[in-house]
């Protein structure tokens, strides 16, 4: 080896960094075992020794023991004397009966999401991954297998939407057109605001068994009408006063987006408001990294998507006949956007 003396070497930079970026996967996957397993769940509502949850988890003492510290090391659970307990804050996002629960997505992170990233070298190099999953047939498998387990991750920013569009105060119905519904998050988060919201929920057939079961589960099924089908090909209707692209133009990509932000203004009335949920990349494309690094998840399980800007949607808005293109604070990863159709 190289050893490097003088000022160039004492100008590097430390290498940690770069080391911490090659090993990210590890404290993924020990959330993920920790969550499958039920550690945070065992350890509410009060501390437990190992021995405790090992019996209580049927696994090994070696395993649960190393998987418990580097849970420490993480500030994820502490540790007094030989008793392990929870955090505030994997006390109020991992113990799975609370309301604020976001342990479902770190089940998937192996079986569905990795799987993928292990192929990017070689889809850097084509452009395309082998298989998308903005297509029905695989794609519907897939996002059946995850759009439930997403619905926190949307639903405190969809009961935002429903204060910002007044729906308690509705005395007429209003009319919403929920695309690419999932599970079903912007409907229910409307309907649940007001009595005189209906829903007209569009997704692929295998995925809108999901949106009845969660829509029935919060008690707005009956405010809800389903339409099976692609978002290009099926017909919408009209005469809809809100329409919700909650998290879809990222997996579509420019071209389609552009085509589906045209049938959306066809399906809605005058003064119809159209709400877009999106990582938003800066102008210039340096950051965040939330949106950036989602972009690279658009690579390897999409044909075309990506991440976009707000002046680049706002263009598409401008182009579809949109009006008053606004932004509106929410939680996740970027502001609603909101326009108008005159």
């Amino acid at each position: 080896m190289v050893k490097q003396d003088g000022p160039e070497a004492a100008q590097l930079p430390p290498a940690q960094r770069i080391l911490d970026m090659a090993s990210g996967y590890e404290p993924a996957l020990i959330l993920e075992a920790a969550v499958r397993i039920g550690v945070f769940d065992i350890l509410h509502p009060h501390p437990l020794t190992l021995a405790e949850v090992v019996q209580r988890t049927s696994a090994s003492e070696r395993g649960m023991r190393v998987l418990l510290n580097a849970l420490v090391s993480l500030e994820l659970l502490t540790r007094r004397g030989d008793r392990y307990a929870l955090t505030p804050e994997s006390a109020a996002y991992l113990v799975s009966t609370s309301p604020s629960y976001q342990g479902y997505m770190c089940k998937h992170i192996s079986r569905h999401l990795l799987p993928r990233w292990m192929k990017l070298t070689d889809v850097v190099r084509s452009g395309r991954p082998e298989r998308v999953v903005n297509e029905q047939g695989d794609g519907a498998g897939y996002f059946r297998e995850f759009v439930e387990d997403i619905f926190p991750m949307s639903y405190d920013a969809a009961r935002i939407l429903a204060e910002a569009l007044h729906l308690r105060e509705a005395t007429k119905t209003v009319s919403v057109l929920d695309l690419a519904a999932g599970s079903g998050v912007w409907g229910i988060a409307l309907a649940e605001a007001s009595a005189q919201v209906r829903v007209t929920a569009v997704d692929w057939p295998a995925v809108l068994p999901v949106t009845r079961r969660v829509a029935e589960r919060h008690g707005v099924i009956d405010r809800f009408r389903f339409v099976e089908g692609d978002l290009l090909d099926v017909h919408f209707g009209s005469g809809y006063d809100v329409a919700t692209l909650g998290h879809i133009l990222h997996s579509e990509g420019e071209s389609r987006s552009r085509r589906l932000l045209h049938k959306t203004f066809d399906a809605l009335n005058s003064g119809g408001i159209i709400v877009i949920a999106e990582f938003v990349a800066d102008e210039d494309r340096t950051g965040p990294p939330d949106a950036l690094i989602f972009a690279v998840t658009m690579l390897v399980n999409t044909d075309a998507g990506d991440t976009f800007t707000f002046n680049e949607m706002a263009a598409w808005l401008r182009e579809a006949g949109f009006v008053d293109i606004r932004e509106l604070d929410a939680p996740g990863p970027a502001p609603l956007i909101l326009a108008t159709k005159p």
